[in-house]
């Protein structure tokens, strides 16, 4: 299924939106998505390996786009470019899973029905679609849920991450899933509403359920892992977490990071030990410091829950190279330069940030840090692990002793070599350590840096990428994922998580095939249709005929209670169920006026 039936799709619910006059704030309205469509691209964990529904295993291998955390709510640089056309870009690219960075507090915003603290920080002249009559913008859910549309007519998945608890660019700051504002119960609150909302949507598969939990003992707010249930026990924390999203979708795969820092409980340590560098005072450091969310240590000695949550677990640390900080195992000489003190007019030695050599390679690391905190998951086939932020600047401006591009290099072969998802950071420029894998203008790729990535994509020996939609190829330049393991996208629900979760299977409600052949942008003459009075399926208002207006006429119903006709109520039970219509009959009555089904006579 290509882009052109999405395409067609996603316009027609955009002109219903658009003549409803769905463009404040209101509580957003669920469309359940056709179960025979969206319910068989779940994926799940058999063995220490993600696996589809047919028990093949899978690569995650995407991207970051972060933004919806910032403040802008929308995804960031598409000030400057179209968002659909980043989207295609993506997937051409072959990014098959978008790891969406947002905050608790824009999610129970889009909960509440509240409206957005600022416009959405789109272009309107770059983004006519989302611009209403007037030049209003629309709101930022609306614009959100057409981002998912997109996302799925390119076989692009989604992880969605909760980055911080408020809204802010320096919210990952913050160590904790909750602060001042936001609670650990709005945060629960938060992904459960979330979750509730997409469970009938297989394009948004997974949940990094916090960005890097982090923080020392001896700052006073810092997150650990144990057996307690203590409010900043990250180990507690997730297990509530993982509980609340699979007990409304028990298909959702959920990304639980690490902390920073983790006690040497052989020499005596615990959590009340402060995370210092005693080396000064010739006694090595009680407690193994990581980079922020990377220290996994702690799941070899109290794993969360492993019976109940197994089969949906994914493990994720970050990673970052000597330009993000200069991390004792990077064995980094720094050149030094002599200054002269104002007040005593004597010269001193000091280092720069300029990195004169280095000396690391995939056994150092192993041995000094990647091992023991998180590489033995996947070196004992324990979990699998997906590396949620890795990344870095490739250019000589910013790399001259290419020391970070020395690293990125040993990470990329060895996820390579161990199929360790991961999702890169970013595609956006604006990441002042990082950069991104475009520039300023982000429909302008940095070509250089994409080629040192492309590697480490999942793709065939011919260079196909693989998405992991069973149904839609990854872009233009893609396979789908029953092509690539030849077998039928037959929609079966992978395993369920043990009780207490949910056992209902999951039933397909419709059972209209895919289209085999590419629609056309020509709209057909209307069938000859009995007059008004008689049945004739989708014709919600009477009309004589299905178009988009019976579509809004449906949706006023059920969104707002305007009544239907008694006719009419007849006219939208397109499905024959006998009950009264609701949203599966909406969406098939938009199936068809956009050519993708034919309703019954």
């Amino acid at each position: 299924m290509k882009r052109g039936i999405f395409k067609r799709l996603a316009a027609a619910a955009m002109s219903a939106a658009m003549l409803f006059g769905m463009t404040t704030a209101a509580a957003p309205a669920k469309v359940t998505a056709a179960p025979d469509e969206y319910h068989d691209d779940w994926l799940h964990v058999e063995n220490g390996k993600v696996v589809d529904m047919n028990g093949n295993e899978v690569w995650m291998t995407g991207v970051n786009w972060f933004g919806y955390n910032v403040g802008t709510q929308v995804f960031d640089a598409v000030w400057r470019a179209n968002i659909h056309d980043c989207l295609n870009a993506i997937a051409d690219h072959g990014f098959n899973l978008l790891r969406v960075p947002m905050s608790t507090q824009i999610i129970l915003q889009w909960k509440n029905g509240d409206p957005d603290p600022q416009e959405p920080g789109y272009g309107v002249t770059q983004n006519p679609e989302l611009t209403l009559e007037g030049g209003k913008k629309m709101y930022s859910f609306d614009v959100w849920n057409q981002a998912v549309a997109w996302c799925r007519e390119n076989g692009i998945k989604i992880m969605v991450d909760i980055h911080s608890a408020t809204t802010n660019a320096a919210g990952h700051q913050y160590p904790l899933w909750y602060d001042d504002n936001y609670s650990t119960q709005d945060w629960l609150d938060a992904m459960e509403w979330f979750t509730d909302y997409y469970k009938d949507d297989d394009t948004i598969i997974a949940f990094d359920i916090k960005n890097e939990p982090h923080g020392k003992p001896e700052e006073g707010k810092f997150a650990k892992w144990d057996d307690s249930t203590d409010e900043n026990n990250w180990k507690y924390a997730a297990e509530r977490a993982a509980e609340t999203i699979l007990n409304v979708n028990p298909n959702m795969l959920i990304m639980i990071e690490g902390t920073e820092c983790y006690p040497d409980f052989a020499k005596g340590a615990d959590w009340s030990t402060p995370a210092v560098d005693y080396a000064h005072y010739g006694e090595p450091s009680k407690v193994f410091g990581a980079w922020w969310g990377g220290n996994l240590r702690g799941v070899k000695d109290c794993p969360v829950d492993p019976e109940r949550f197994r089969s949906h677990i994914v493990y994720s640390p970050h990673d970052y190279g000597p330009l993000v900080y200069k991390q004792s195992w990077f064995h980094l000489e720094m050149e030094k330069i002599k200054v002269k003190d104002e007040k005593t007019g004597e010269e001193k030695e000091v280092e720069t940030d300029k990195i004169i050599s280095y000396e690391f390679d995939k056994d150092s690391l192993l041995k000094e840090y990647w091992y023991d905190t998180w590489a033995y998951l996947v070196e004992e086939n324990m979990y699998p692990l997906l590396m949620g932020e890795w990344g870095g600047w490739t250019d000589d401006e910013h790399d001259p002793s290419g020391a970070n591009r020395h690293w990125m290099a040993v990470l990329r072969d060895y996820m390579i070599k161990k199929h360790i998802h991961h999702t890169f950071w970013c595609y956006n420029w604006n990441s002042a350590d990082t950069g991104g894998l475009t520039y300023e203008d982000p429909t302008i790729w940095d070509e250089e840096k994409y080629e040192f990535v492309k590697p480490a994509l999942w793709q065939t020996e011919d260079g196909k990428f693989i998405s992991l939609d069973h149904a839609i190829p990854l872009g233009d330049n893609g396979i789908t994922l029953s092509a690539y393991y030849n077998t039928a996208p037959t929609p079966t629900d992978p395993p369920k998580p043990t009780d207490p979760m949910p056992t209902e299977p999951v039933t397909d409600e419709t059972t209209d095939p895919k289209p085999t052949e590419p629609v056309t942008d020509e709209q057909t003459d209307p069938k000859p249709t009995p007059g008004i009075g008689a049945t004739l399926l989708g014709d919600v208002d009477e009309s004589g005929k299905v178009d988009i207006l019976d579509v809004i006429t449906l949706n006023k119903s059920l969104m707002i209670g305007e009544k239907l006709t008694d006719q009419g109520k007849v006219n939208a039970d397109v499905d024959l169920s006998g009950g009264a219509p609701d949203e599966v009959d909406s969406l098939n009555i938009l199936k068809c006026v956009v050519e993708i089904i034919t309703l019954p006579a």
